[in-house]
């Protein structure tokens, strides 16, 4: 069996500050991310100002982590009522991406619509460096020996110490790396938006974004299903799963409604 183990959650020190791998995970995914958007604007929306990205970016990336950051401790409400303080505390994990694609969005079409910028347009030029975000961002929970899945008997799994495995199953040693499944199908995902999602001969403005809404939601959904640290239960689905097929029905219908408007 192919084993990873994380080397620990702090990269090096700074003048005895600790700088973690997870915040670098981060910082490496956000301006990957950004750059992938930027090149497909410069390469298909030739007449699109690109000082537009710089400016709806930061009210997307600010607004997205701290929407973020809110999420995960809402489903996370029993610890972070006791432990007001540790909701600031960023550099150590626990960022919900469907609160950040949540919050980020709304805070982002807010503003665009007050300065007058194409919403749908722009979802469309950044669901690609969302995605590519998530890639590499993902890799953030190896380091912090979070977002496994269940116990591994072969071919591949992650070395998970004691002190952070699940209560129940102290006595495994390895689980199957989510982060790692969910990195490789992300990859998937931007390569089906950038070579067919994109060349499609009839699109219109969302469509990319209703797009990588559903083909994320799709692998999270089943992502998820393997993960055994989901706080939050709506019946026998965990809360993302659930927030998942919502975001399907709702993209999947406006993808309806617009091909129909069209007509």
């Amino acid at each position: 069996m192919i084993i990873f183990s994380s080397p620990g959650a702090v990269a090096f020190n700074v003048f005895s500050y600790p700088v973690y791998y997870y915040g670098i995970c981060i910082a490496v995914a956000t301006i990957l991310g950004f750059s992938v958007s930027y090149f497909v604007t410069k390469k298909d929306y030739l007449d699109f100002d690109t000082d537009i990205l710089f400016d709806v970016a930061s009210v997307a990336i600010i607004s997205g982590v701290f929407s973020a950051r809110l999420y995960y401790c809402i489903l996370n409400f029993a610890y972070y009522s006791d432990n007001l303080y540790e909701i600031l505390n960023f550099r150590q994990g626990g960022l919900a991406i469907h609160g950040g694609l949540i919050g980020g969005f709304a805070v982002a079409s807010l503003y665009c619509k007050l300065k007058k910028y194409p919403v749908l347009k722009l979802a469309d030029i950044f669901a690609y460096g969302l995605i590519v975000a998530q890639i590499f961002g993902r890799w953030g929970n190896f380091f912090n020996s979070e977002a496994y899945g269940l116990p591994a008997k072969h071919f591949i799994g992650v070395y998970i110490p004691e002190s952070a495995r699940i209560a129940g199953y102290q006595f495994y040693k390895y689980f199957h790396p989510t982060f790692l499944y969910e990195s490789v199908l992300n990859i998937f995902v931007f390569l089906i938006l950038f070579f067919v999602i994109r060349k499609l001969r009839y699109k219109f403005d969302g469509l990319i974004f209703a797009f990588y809404l559903i083909l994320y939601s799709i692998v999270r959904f089943f992502i998820e299903a393997l993960r055994l640290d989901s706080i939050a239960n709506v019946g026998a689905l965990h809360v993302p799963q659930l927030v998942s097929v919502l975001l399907i029905i709702c993209a999947s219908v406006f993808i309806f409604y617009k091909n129909n408007a069209k007509v």
